[in-house]
């Protein structure tokens, strides 16, 4: 087996320490960087959709949330015709890759490769998300991968001891010392080769040198949600004008390669803290910093041990809603735009996620350079239904916010501001 990795195979700390997801978002080393075409329903933004470009793929730059999705979710892929992707059906997958702390159980396995834990800290602030979502009136929810995904809790995440557990430490290095395996890194595979319509080997570059690797028996295309579609067009696979336009042979004429994108879109709101109570704060006070530093080093506990989100509240945002539709959620930190430096005061930042977004995008490329960003066009909040619930969403989670376990740690919402309170600001917003 030959596995081509288009970044380098690093064992650079950042990549382990659960809070590097901070340091790699904009580390192109590591990442791809991408950012989406200019988003007609978001004010002609372009969105930032930071992809892994090292092994492990986006799993070693993620924010270390374990989550699976919602049984139901898996009863419509099998609905629709999908047969095996039913939610008994791939639950045992689900429990054959886990090693979870909290041992094996009907939802749960334990000893498979991928390190699965509780948070290493319970921060006062995500204690008291849940508490103010349970004043809210959601259940208290203590396995979001268990026999229901809705209410209110603690996430668990892929760590193992207080490090990372990426795909590249679960599966890939118990295995490297196998002979029939070899790794090259820092290899951009720039098309699939075919004999006829069959596949029967792959270009790739090294350090400007272009090589040829011929399979005896398959071709296997892992690259996620944008390189994937994007290899089969530079390739000659997808919709014959886009390809013709670029000056590619068609190798097959198939429209839907790159089409019917969808991505979970989320707004926050940005709250200032009344005490020194969030990561800006042991970012911005040296000896807060140091002592972070200290517990990590001594514990693999602390600030450095925390993924992106804390707690959540999965919940029933529209109307028409039968399951949840938003996942409402608390970060420890506070930032203007990703990847930038925390902000100066104490701060925290409250998430809502679409679960089930309507509006529908495509990846394509933009030229037959396999070096060039694809256009990544989700079309967020194209679809009304989107709009209107990532409205409720953002309702739910301001009397989330607003309720007493968690506002008496909150001095004010600084984003979007309470000036921003009717339907219209909020969908503007």
């Amino acid at each position: 087996m030959l596995l081509l990795e288009a970044g380098p195979d690093s064992r650079h700390p950042w990549l382990r320490i659960p809070l590097g997801y901070g340091k790699l978002f904009k580390d192109r080393r590591f990442n791809w960087c991408y950012n989406t075409e200019p988003q007609p329903a978001c004010h002609g933004r372009n969105i930032v959709a930071p992809r892994g470009r090292v092994i492990g793929g986006s799993s070693s730059i993620n924010g270390l949330i374990y989550i699976r999705g919602q049984k139901e979710d898996f009863e419509q892929w099998r609905a629709l015709g999908n047969a095996g992707w039913g939610f008994d059906e791939v639950l045992p997958y689900f429990k054959k890759a886990e090693d979870n702390e909290r041992g094996a159980d009907d939802w749960h396995g334990a000893g498979g490769p991928l390190g699965v834990s509780d948070l290493r800290d319970r921060h006062p602030l995500a204690t008291a998300f849940v508490e103010a979502a349970q004043q809210c009136g959601y259940p208290r929810n203590d396995d979001f991968n268990g026999a229901t995904q809705e209410g209110a809790g603690l996430y668990q995440t892929t760590t193992r001891g207080g490090l990372r557990s990426s795909t590249a430490v679960a599966y890939l290095d118990p295995v490297l010392g196998r002979a029939n395996l070899k790794l090259v890194c820092n290899a951009l595979t720039t098309r699939v080769l075919f004999d006829g319509r069959r596949a029967t080997g792959v270009e790739y570059t090294v350090g400007g040198e272009t090589r040829t690797a011929h399979a005896n028996v398959e071709v296997i295309l892992a690259a996620g949600a944008i390189n994937t579609p994007q290899l089969m067009q530079l390739s000659g696979l997808g919709l014959a004008a886009l390809l013709q336009s670029h000056g590619i042979e068609v190798i097959a004429d198939l429209p839907g390669v790159g089409a019917d994108l969808n991505d979970h879109y989320f707004a926050r709101m940005i709250l200032r803290c009344n005490k020194p109570w969030s990561l800006n704060d042991a970012v911005r006070q040296w000896h807060r910093g140091a002592a972070a530093v200290l517990r990590y080093a001594l514990f693999r506990r602390g600030y450095f041990a925390i993924p992106a989100l804390s707690a959540g509240c999965f919940l029933k945002a529209h109307p028409s809603s039968t399951t949840p539709d938003i996942q409402a959620s608390l970060a420890l930190y506070s930032v203007q735009n990703i990847g930038e430096e925390l902000h100066a005061f104490s701060g925290v930042t409250a998430v809502c996620t679409l679960l089930r977004p309507e509006s529908r995008g495509h990846v394509q490329i933009k030229s037959s350079d396999p070096r060039e960003a694809p256009a990544i066009h989700p079309n967020y909040l194209a679809a009304q239904k989107d709009r209107d619930t990532l409205v409720a969403g953002l309702r739910a989670l301001r009397r989330i916010v607003q309720s007493p376990a968690l506002a008496r740690y909150i001095a004010e919402e600084t984003e979007p501001g309470p000036a921003c309170a009717s339907d219209e600001a909020l969908d503007d917003y």
